[in-house]
């Protein structure tokens, strides 16, 4: 698109300046030479222009002048028109896309149901979109910065997102924050980050609400106000030091299951319906799903490490797994039947 608005603009100035150029030589013949170039230049611009000044090359009686003229006129404010035109249809379509593309983005937003939120694009709020992203889940990303939402337009195609600031409370009804299953309150303030928490708690309080912490002196205010987990990415940074330090290839493992774009394995939880309580793990039948590994079983209050097929099924069982987005979806799918 912009490279034939760029091209409509580039054939104007060439004809405008073709027509300034034809009329300018041709008062200059008209007047027999007798004006200068920029004489016959300033006759050629008030014509084109229709500003209407007194003649300097006088055309009463000469025909041909004034048919010369009309020619001028006529050419020079149609394309003038045209120039016009385009840089107006230009900014008021630039508005109209802009506002038909917040509309599809609140509609698509307003039609989600157990979605999750995002609220701030800076360095944690891209990753974790990227993650729903390849995990295919459906998220929302709101961000009050548009140069930070076209940035990401650029890498996060298709992504739906939503321009305005997350403390309020109509920018989040409009990212559906009512039907959400989570939100990430990833600012890079805690106080925003405390005031996402604490609104979006107000509009959902079945909403799972994991807040990003720059100092861990504040979790216990986001708790209050709150946040369901609270996390701190220098602390995981530190972490994650360490790990490389004293156990690389533990650390080499995850990034590489985290980086297979055409796997894109992960560690998945799912709860156990009580249609199944009281069965063996082996009525669940997981070997039906291709790349998926049960680690353990977390029961009620304690976790059951690598479970065998004998292992009988709680109430309250969740089940820790390895797998693909869709293999997740299919056991999601059995637990379903």
């Amino acid at each position: 698109m912009p490279s034939r608005i760029y091209r409509r603009f580039i054939w104007a100035g060439i004809i405008l300046i073709a027509i300034v150029l034809i009329g300018t030589l041709g008062y200059w013949f008209i007047g027999g030479k007798q004006y200068s170039l920029v004489d016959t230049l300033y006759m050629t611009v008030i014509t084109i222009t229709t500003i209407g000044f007194a003649e300097i090359i006088d055309l009463s009686g000469n025909v041909g002048g004034r048919i010369f003229t009309i020619f001028i006129a006529i050419s020079g404010v149609g394309i003038m028109a045209y120039i016009v035109t385009n840089i107006t249809a230009l900014i008021v379509e630039g508005e109209l896309t802009e506002s038909f593309r917040r509309r599809k983005m609140e509609k698509i937003a307003g039609n989600y149901k157990d979605h999750y939120i995002v609220c701030g694009l800076g360095s944690v709020g891209f990753y974790i979109a990227n993650e729903l992203h390849d995990t295919k889940r459906p998220h929302v990303i709101v961000d009050v910065n548009k140069e930070n939402i076209k940035k990401s337009l650029e890498s996060l195609h298709d992504e739906v997102f939503i321009e305005g600031d997350a403390t309020d409370s109509n920018t989040l009804l409009k990212a559906g924050v009512e039907k959400a299953a989570g939100l990430f309150a990833v600012t890079g303030d805690d106080n925003q980050n405390l005031v996402v928490s604490l609104t979006a708690k107000q509009l959902n309080p079945r909403l799972k609400v994991v807040t990003r912490c720059s100092d861990m002196r504040n979790s216990v205010k986001m708790k209050k106000a709150g946040a369901d987990a609270v996390v701190s990415p220098t602390a995981i940074g530190g972490l994650r030091m360490a790990s490389e330090m004293l156990r690389p290839t533990v650390v080499s493992f995850l990034d590489t299951m985290l980086r297979d774009r055409e796997r894109n394995l992960r560690v998945e939880e799912l709860p156990v319906p009580e249609s199944f309580v009281g069965q063996p793990i082996s009525a669940l039948n997981l070997k039906r799903c291709s790349h998926t590994l049960l680690l353990a079983i977390k029961t009620k209050g304690d976790w059951v490490y690598n479970p065998s097929e004998s292992h009988i099924i709680d109430q309250e069982n969740t089940l820790v797994f390895m797998t693909t987005p869709e293999g997740r979806d299919e056991i999601a799918g059995f637990f379903k039947e």
